[in-house]
């Protein structure tokens, strides 16, 4: 079979790439080579990969198929996936697309990543991203923006913006992300493909460089539902090694894929619908609720959460906080960049951090910083953690009159590269449907719902706590009910 023709004429799933391997039509050194061929043709345009593990993919397909031979075959075994960069990865580079870890190769890999390995996957590289994870464009790397595939004059989203960008573009099967403030979601919204963020503790952040620890979320970028499903069933569950993972027992997910809605209680929380959203934005989501209507769920469009006004400034003091913390390690002494022209030891300090963190690295670690300085703790930090813990009380009491809640992913569909870099606070707004879901520590997906002028819109589902297969129900319905999820940029 000429694997190539298909992923040129076609965007595999997990689940058509399973079927294919499982039947012996293909290898997974066969596939596995057609990925990288792809990556090679293509990526030179669109800036997806940090770092293309050829030799260790093609490894790894080699043993896949005497797993498959031996008819062990999992749902990922043998499949070409994409992990962000990062989450670390056992002896290849982990860059987290800064010039702080240019170098740094980790001795062990994230839980995620040896779940992974553990069924049979193949890692064919590590995706760009906003430095840190900090930004909603992929513009923030150190190294060099990544494109999307719909149109390579705009932005893919981020921080996540290489992972949804290949997958989109036909360069991995799917692929890891990590979401803080939206960084899953508003790349997959952006690309139109399916990203969730699981509920925090679902899934094990061991392994994740930390950007802010208690918002931080590991999930999937993938084709369709299904696939998000699939890797769910491969990487969620209790982690001793991570503090903060829920012992909580895993259902299969491919379960609650069903197509029927009747039931279901939807709420539409009017606070979403933000003041500069575009219209045509607004328009398609509406659209798309009425058709979750036409599928049995019951909507009330009067729904509200009132106190999501404040969780972009709650987000902005509580990440920054967290993350000048967390940041505070790359002191160029232990691993990382090291400035060493100098005898003084306060000066090579300083100079590390000039020179290997970027502009919005620093603008973030110096808000936090100050944040959390004498004086200014209890007006701000204190108050934004009461604040949060208002929002996380609200969601509570919402759920128990919706069994979900429906929202654009994004107030825009993709903008221009370089469009918003001049003002933050504008690529900071990019996420104000995102952030509070964070906040709440809920889950929430986003999925395909139409295009503006050719352009994705994406539709955000949030659940309640562990309530990941609610909101794929939902996502699988509407996405079988539409044509959206199986359109493809012509790339």
């Amino acid at each position: 079979m000429e694997v190539s023709l298909i992923l040129n004429q076609k965007r595999l799933t997990i689940h058509e790439a399973h079927d294919l391997l499982k039947t012996r039509q293909l290898s997974s050194v066969e596939l596995t080579k057609a990925y990288l061929e792809r990556i090679r043709e293509i990526d030179p345009g669109v800036h997806a990969f940090v770092t293309v593990t050829d030799e260790l993919a093609l490894k790894q397909a080699q043993k896949a198929d005497g797993i498959i031979a031996r008819g062990d075959i999992g749902p990922l075994t043998g499949i070409p996936g994409l992990i962000k960069d990062n989450i670390c990865t056992r002896g290849v580079l982990t860059t987290c697309s800064s010039k702080m870890l240019a170098n740094f190769v980790p001795p062990y890999a994230a839980t995620v990543v040896e779940r992974l390995e553990a069924g049979g996957a193949v890692v064919v590289g590590k995706a760009n991203m906003d430095e840190f994870a900090m930004g909603s464009s992929t513009e923030n790397s150190a190294i060099f923006t990544t494109r999307n595939p719909w149109d390579l004059s705009r932005v893919p989203g981020g921080s996540s913006g290489g992972s949804a960008a290949a997958v989109v573009a036909g360069e991995a099967v799917y692929a890891l992300g990590s979401d803080t403030g939206g960084s899953i979601r508003q790349p997959a919204g952006f690309c139109s493909i399916t990203g969730l963020k699981p509920t925090y503790g679902l899934v094990s952040r061991y392994g994740l460089v930390a950007f802010a620890s208690s918002l931080d979320q590991i999930g999937p970028l993938t084709q369709d539902v299904t696939d998000c499903a699939l890797v769910m069933n491969a990487i969620a569950g209790h982690d001793p090694r991570d503090s903060t993972s829920a012992p909580n027992p895993i259902p299969d997910y491919t379960h609650s894929l069903k197509t029927d809605l009747t039931g279901l209680r939807l709420g539409i929380p009017r606070e979403y619908f933000v003041e500069g959203m575009q219209t045509q934005v607004a328009d398609a989501i509406r659209v798309a609720i009425s058709q979750l209507e036409e599928l049995g769920a019951t909507v009330n469009r009067a729904a509200s959460l009132p106190h999501t006004r404040y969780a972009l400034a709650v987000y902005y003091i509580i990440a920054p906080s967290e993350a000048s913390a967390n940041l505070a390690r790359y002191d160029g002494v232990k691993y990382g960049f090291s400035y060493q022209d100098t005898d003084n030891m306060w000066e090579a300090m300083e100079k590390t951090r000039q020179y290997g963190f970027g502009p919005e690295v620093k603008r973030r670690i110096m808000l936090g910083t100050y944040a959390l300085s004498a004086g200014y703790y209890d007006a701000y930090y204190l108050k934004a953690q009461k604040v949060r813990t208002i929002i996380r009380q609200e969601f509570d009491e919402i759920f128990k009159q919706f069994d979900a809640l429906i929202t654009p992913t994004s107030p825009t569909v993709p903008f221009k590269v370089g469009e918003k870099t001049a003002d933050p606070l504008q690529m900071y707004l990019s996420d104000v449907c995102t952030l509070p879901i964070n906040i709440a520590g809920v889950p929430a997906i986003s999925i395909p719902a139409g295009f503006v002028e050719g352009l994705p819109i994406g539709m955000q589902i949030i659940g309640r706590p562990f309530g990941e297969e609610t909101i794929l129900q939902i996502a699988y319905a509407y996405e079988q009910a539409t044509e959206w999820h199986k359109r493809r940029p012509s790339i």
